[in-house]
């Protein structure tokens, strides 16, 4: 395999800022030397930033490869490999792409149908043939208001590289759409529908949910655990939420919706995720808590891209500032995602860590990705 030196850098170890060098040999990190020596070889980075590569756990990215435009549908084999190299090109090593499982036939107009277990057998088989830049495992976002989750989560099993099932509950009236004014505007904007088919939406989404939700629950936890997948919550806004999903077994709560909330996960050791395009914005666009009100109040442990995969890099980067603590604001990208989710081979700058490693020039506001290497290769 390639060797690679990258040197005169300003490496982010776990716990410092080193000015040194970093050596990728066999796929792993070989050799970490502090100085600005440049040996014969050696690339010389000139002072650039290296970290570790960038460890995503919730994108909704391939979807929108997937579905361009509106009722366009693009082939699947095409938008994985896109997807795959839109990610490579802003740092992220790993990634775990979220797929919904769980489809709404009734109600035509804001309905959708199931997709996940055929697109995960492409991603698998082009895993399997080295057709992919990054490392990619798989995130099943379990929709509880839907009518087919029973029977499309017996389709998965062990050997599908699940590494997390999301509880997802979007009923209307609570968590991320608590608000039924800023449902309105987001369902009625995206799916084109008249005040009378969002009114008969809500109306049938809620009877679902009184229907089948709780089996529904139940059903997705024990799917997880027989997948061997980490459990996560999601959109939790109070601390009566996340009893319940401490009970569960969730270690991962992605997006709570409050500081309530956010510091009942605290409170249960259940780690804390929030989207980099809400810190980036400076808020929530479903008006939910603040990423950076958490941050500063010591509530964050994640960052994930999210929708817009270039925001992973960027954020972690503004937590490292906003704390006076770049290695701390680092760890919230590498890390404590990689632990999160039970990778302890990756994540971090260490002694036979994996090779995914990244170089970043900063340049006043604006972050320039060098270099992209997974387990020593060079890939973007």
């Amino acid at each position: 395999m390639t060797e690679t030196t990258l040197s005169n850098a300003m490496l982010v170890l776990p716990d410092r800022v080193m000015r040194g060098q970093i050596h990728l040999a066999d796929g792993r990190i070989a050799e970490l030397v502090e100085g600005t020596a440049v040996p014969p070889g050696a690339i010389d980075c000139g002072g650039d930033l290296v970290l570790p590569g960038l460890v995503e756990l919730h994108t909704d990215n391939l979807e929108r490869h997937l579905q361009p435009r509106p009722k366009v549908e693009w082939p699947h084999q095409a938008a994985i490999v896109a997807h795959d190299a839109e990610l490579a090109s802003t740092g992220i090593t790993t990634v775990f792409d979220a797929l919904r499982v769980g489809s709404v036939f009734t109600n035509t107009n804001a309905g959708y149908g199931e997709y996940a277990r055929a697109l995960a057998s492409e991603i698998l088989d082009l895993r399997g043939r080295g057709a992919l830049r990054i490392s990619h495992f798989l995130h099943l976002r379990a929709e509880i208001c839907s009518e087919t989750l029973v029977e499309e989560m017996a389709k998965f099993g062990p050997d599908d590289r699940i590494g997390i099932v999301s509880l997802m509950d979007h009923t209307p009236g609570q968590r991320q759409f608590r608000d039924i004014d800023k449902l309105r505007d987001y369902v009625m904007g995206k799916r084109g529908l008249s005040d009378a088919e969002f009114d008969a939406h809500v109306e049938s989404q809620q009877a679902l949910s009184e229907r089948l939700g709780s089996l529904h629950e139940t059903t997705a936890v024990a799917e997880a655990r027989r997948y061997g997948a980490v459990l996560a919550s999601h959109d939790d806004t109070t601390a009566d939420q996340v009893a319940v999903s401490g009970l569960h077994g969730v270690r991962l709560a992605e997006f709570p919706t409050t500081a309530e909330a956010a510091q009942a996960c605290r409170d249960r050791g259940i780690a804390v995720m929030m989207g980099g395009p809400n810190l980036i914005r400076g808020g929530s666009h479903s008006g939910n808590v603040a990423a950076h009100e958490l941050a500063e109040a010591g509530l964050l442990d994640i960052l994930s891209s999210d929708y817009v995969p270039s925001s992973l890099l960027t954020a972690g980067l503004m937590l490292g500032d906003l704390w006076d603590d770049l290695p701390r604001g680092i760890a919230t990208v590498t890390s404590a995602p990689a632990r999160a989710a039970g990778l302890t081979d990756r994540g971090q700058l260490a002694l036979g860590a994996r090779a995914d490693v990244i170089r970043v020039a900063r340049s006043g506001k604006a972050n320039i990705l060098r270099g992209v290497w997974v387990q020593g290769a060079r890939v973007a």
